[in-house]
């Protein structure tokens, strides 16, 4: 089996992980409602999706 002959530096290492670091989640806004989405989904408050409605949106009880 194969062995390294040396230990892995902290900078290689570092060098390796450079690209896993976590990213912010982005956001779109919805082109019917205006309200923030996450791309490529439904828009929960209207039920559109690509300015096509998908789903009827759910009644608010007041």
């Amino acid at each position: 089996m194969a062995v390294p002959k040396r230990r892995t530096s902290h900078a290689r290492k570092g060098k390796r992980r450079s690209h896993q670091a976590r990213h912010p989640q982005e956001l779109q806004y919805c082109k019917n409602c205006g309200e923030p989405v996450l791309p490529h989904r439904i828009c929960a408050n209207c039920g559109f999706y690509r300015e096509v409605e998908v789903i009827k949106p759910k009644e608010k009880k007041e």
